[in-house]
């Protein structure tokens, strides 16, 4: 048994509306995770949002995000979604401040945490994100040793949930101490991907080598 516990992390992309069983599920078993959010692509009301494996993915209303996401931690995936790395500095930079604005005032967190829209990132993209106030940034660029990240602007996750070496990614992870996962809800399309989902939270918690943990708390927040 290493001297301390694997801390597991999570996160989950785009603010969609089947977030909302999810946010049910960790509630219930107990376990803490954090959303990255667009907030310049909802309205007071769900909207449609796209197709995903022939099924309809829709987007939260700002009138019912507040509570699917009360006990939650709360990160910036910018404004609207674009490519920052092909847009002018001064749109990206707005995409960038101006999204993390609105979520901290709407949620009243912190915001610490930055996702980038389609992994595209490049140094001046990460500086900006540094220079907004932001204490991380996920890419999409799985790796064996998360954490530390050489630098907090291009924090690399173990991988993504439903990679098919989850469970090796995992057990490796323990050696640096930190497994940090990623997804979007809309992928479990139907209910034996959520069963499967909740196995895979279940086999977590259950082992003694390994403990959940925020965001946040790595970088000491």
């Amino acid at each position: 048994m290493p001297a301390s516990p694997c801390i597991v992390v999570q996160c989950w992309d785009d603010g969609v509306t089947t977030d909302a069983r999810l946010t049910d599920l960790l509630r219930r078993l107990d376990i803490p995770a954090t959303f990255n959010l667009c907030a310049g692509l909802h309205d007071n009301q769900r909207r449609f949002g796209w197709m995903h494996a022939g099924q309809e993915v829709w987007r939260l209303g700002w009138g019912e995000m507040r509570g699917v996401y009360d006990g939650f931690t709360i990160a910036n995936h910018s404004l609207t979604h674009p490519n920052l790395c092909e847009m002018p500095g001064s749109a990206a930079r707005h995409e960038i401040a101006v999204g993390r604005e609105r979520l901290r005032q709407f949620f009243g967190q912190r915001v610490a945490g930055f996702v980038y829209p389609f992994g595209a990132v490049n140094p001046a993209v990460m500086a900006m994100v540094r220079e907004t106030g932001h204490v991380y940034a996920r890419t999409v660029e799985s790796t064996a040793d998360v954490f530390p990240p050489a630098d907090p602007m291009a924090f690399h996750p173990s991988c993504h949930f439903q990679a098919p070496d989850f469970w090796q990614r995992y057990d490796d992870a323990k050696r640096c101490g930190v497994f940090y996962f990623w997804g979007h809800s809309y992928e479990l399309v139907d209910d034996t991907l959520w069963q499967r989902l909740e196995a895979l939270f279940e086999q977590i918690s259950a082992d003694p080598d390994s403990r959940w943990g925020d965001l946040p708390e790595l970088f000491g927040g």
